[in-house]
């Protein structure tokens, strides 16, 4: 094992080069809902543009279908052969994923062959940020200090928000420097193409990381590690889908399609970006303080306070945005305020659910299998029941999986300052 994964400069290096990699992982992830509406516009038919944009959320969800696939055989290769080593090989697929994009021909030109290729890039793009993100999470938990696993799990998405901070950054000086027709002609295209030449340079930088410390022990025990029995790894998934569920369709609800849906009903796409970055640069300095308090008093009362914070606001959040900007910010700054007391140690609570030998690949498959169920399709279902006038039942369905998170932070284990190399024991008592 490498002696410096043992000191806190080798965790702290190796912390931030796996924080890089998930801000610019986050940067190519979040620019297709960014530009959602431009590639409605032209990677599919233009002659009913409701119908185009539904189709470029349906495959916003199909991308989705990927990433339980990506969770359970990258996670499998995490667990085998390594945490850095499969962080490496995501981030290359991701680059690629998004490099493609850029280079889709317009669909006046080549017809659904430009509907197709979007759909192939997505998919590609979902494998690769399923593993990804059961890797990442447990890889930043396995480094971190067990008493301040909460404060360094924050970093994850303190990297995410800013990674799509910088999605939305990009779109809205793209926007205010070409316009709208630059915009539609190709300035979305640029846009994918910086994501891309951004997610090469974290390839780099993830290199340089070291391997976990816990999965290096792990691996050299001679000691045969347990297998779960089926009541095990039903709890473990369980608690995870319960814990991630409201976060999914908030997350991409009240903040990754926010900009857009706001922009379809009349709000100037300008305006509506710097209103998002505005409440996401807020956001960057609050989710450390959850981290913190979640080291301070514990994962459970987090998570209780964030499935409150869901049956609260859900409908405020859902009627108080218009054409104004200051509508949309404040929106976002509740929505991601309550968004934080989960986020913030989400990387860390959902490592603790599960044992070292199956972490990579259960935290990957269960958080992916409920991404894709839950917030691969909020914003297509958001978008239609809104068309349909069911906007009600839409607020209904967040509020629900927001009382599952009350539950979640009522009945699982308090597990702040636990070692992770005792996961698996911890299971038997």
């Amino acid at each position: 094992m490498n002696e410096t994964t043992n000191t806190l400069a080798g965790k702290l290096k190796s912390l931030r080069a796996a924080a890089i990699g998930n801000m610019l992982e986050w940067f190519d992830w979040t620019l297709y809902g960014t530009f959602s509406v431009y590639l409605a516009r032209n990677l599919f038919d233009k002659t009913d543009p409701r119908s185009a944009l539904l189709s470029t959320l349906a495959v916003f969800a199909v991308g989705f279908v990927a990433r339980p696939a990506g969770g359970w055989l990258f996670g499998r290769f995490g667990d085998r052969l390594g945490r850095k080593v499969t962080m490496v090989v995501t981030m290359l697929l991701l680059a690629l994923s998004s490099i493609g994009i850029a280079l889709i021909p317009a669909y006046q030109d080549v017809g659904v062959l430009a509907s197709v290729l979007l759909l192939f890039f997505r998919l590609l793009q979902g494998l690769a940020h399923g593993g990804e993100t059961g890797v990442s999470y447990t890889y930043i938990a396995e480094i971190a200090p067990k008493e301040r696993r909460g404060l360094w799990s924050s970093s994850v998405f303190v990297s995410v928000t800013i990674g799509v901070m910088a999605a939305t950054g990009v779109a809205a000086a793209l926007t205010s420097v070409l316009g709208a027709d630059g915009m539609n002609a190709y300035g979305w295209r640029i846009g994918f193409g910086i994501g891309g030449i951004l997610g090469l340079y974290a390839l780099v930088l993830r290199r340089s990381a070291e391997e976990s410390h816990v999965f290096e022990e792990k691996k050299d025990s001679t000691v045969p590690a347990p297998r779960l029995s089926a009541r095990e790894m039903w709890a473990v998934a369980r608690n995870i889908v319960m814990l991630a569920a409201a976060s999914n369709v908030a997350y991409y609800t009240w903040v990754t399609f926010a900009p857009s849906t706001a922009i379809a009903g009349g709000m100037d796409p300008s305006r509506a970006y710097w209103a998002s970055l505005a409440a996401q640069v807020l956001c960057i300095f609050w989710l450390p303080v959850c981290g913190w308090m979640s080291d301070r008093f514990g994962r459970k009362p987090m998570v209780t306070l964030w499935g409150l914070g869901v049956i609260v606001l859900t409908y405020p959040v859902s009627v108080m945005v218009n054409t104004e900007p200051h509508t949309l910010f404040m929106a976002q700054v509740l929505g991601l305020g309550a968004w934080s007391l989960l986020a913030s140690i989400f990387p860390a609570v959902l490592s603790e659910q599960v044992p070292t030998q199956a972490r990579a690949q259960g935290v990957g498959f269960v958080s992916s299998l409920s991404v894709a169920v839950f917030g691969g399709t909020a914003p297509y279902l958001n978008a239609y029941l809104a068309g349909s006038g069911y906007e009600g039942v839409y607020v209904g369905y967040v509020m629900f999986l927001g009382l599952l998170a009350v539950v979640a932070g009522l009945t699982i284990r308090e597990t702040a300052g636990l070692d992770l190399a005792e996961v698996s024991a911890s299971w038997k008592k």
